[in-house]
C-alpha cells in the first residue's frame, strides 16, 4: 500500500497465468477465469483442496487411471486421455486474493493459436460466469481457427469453493451433461 496525500492506494501485483493443458485430441476445452492464489503458488490448475474440479473429473471417469493428488502431471495426462483440456480466459491480470471480482487489467489468452492446434474440439466449457463473459471473444477466435459453427460454448457452474450455492451433486450433473453431449461419456 502507498499513502498519497492522505489517501491509501493499493496496487495489486501483476500475475501471469498458467500454460494450457491441451493436445490435438481434446474434444472439450475447460476455460476458467484465472488461477487462484494456491494454483499460482503450486503452478497447477485447481490446486485449492476445496475446489471440486478434480473430484468432478474423477467422478465422471471413475475407471480412468487417475494418479494420486500429488501427481499433477499424471492427473493432467489422464484428463487429456479423457479428451479434456484446460486453460483460462486470462493470460495475465492484476488481482489481490483469488476472487474473480478482484481481477483488474486483464489480458486475454491467445485463443486463435491454441484452437488452431485442436482440430477435434467440439465444445468449450466455461468454468463459471467470469469465464463465460468472454464467450464473444471465443467466437472470434473460433472463426479465425476455422472452427466457428463446429464448437459449442457452455456455461457451467464454477467448481470453486466460492460457489457454495451449488452442491457437488448439482455441479457434477451439469458437467456430466456437457461431457455426454460431446461424446466423452457413455
Amino acid at each position: 500500500m502507498l499513502a498519497q496525500a492522505g489517501a491509501v492506494v493499493t496496487h495489486a501485483q501483476r500475475l501471469q497465468g498458467l500454460a494450457p493443458v491441451a493436445s490435438p485430441a481434446i474434444r472439450v476445452l475447460v476455460l476458467g477465469s484465472f488461477p487462484g492464489v494456491r494454483s499460482l503458488q503450486s503452478q497447477q490448475y485447481y490446486a485449492h483442496p476445496q475446489n471440486h474440479f478434480w473430484r468432478i473429473m474423477q467422478a465422471l471417469w471413475p475407471n480412468a487411471p487417475w494418479p494420486t493428488d500429488r501427481d499433477y502431471a499424471g492427473r493432467c495426462a489422464c484428463l487429456l486421455q479423457c479428451g479434456v483440456g484446460l486453460w483460462d480466459v486470462y493470460a495475465a491480470c492484476e488481482r489481490e486474493g483469488s476472487l474473480d471480482s478482484a481481477i483488474r487489467a486483464a489480458e486475454l489468452n491467445d485463443f486463435p493459436a491454441l484452437l488452431a492446434q485442436c482440430p477435434l474440439l467440439s465444445g468449450i466449457a466455461h468454468n463459471g460466469g467470469e469465464s463465460f463473459r468472454h464467450a464473444q471473444a471465443l467466437d472470434k477466435a473460433l472463426a479465425l481457427a476455422g472452427l466457428q459453427g463446429r464448437v459449442q460454448l457452455h456455461r457451467l457452474p464454477s467448481t470453486s469453493p466460492a460457489n457454495a450455492s451449488w452442491t457437488f451433486e448439482h455441479k457434477l450433473s451439469a458437467w456430466q451433461a456437457v461431457m455426454q453431449e460431446h461424446g466423452l461419456l457413455a
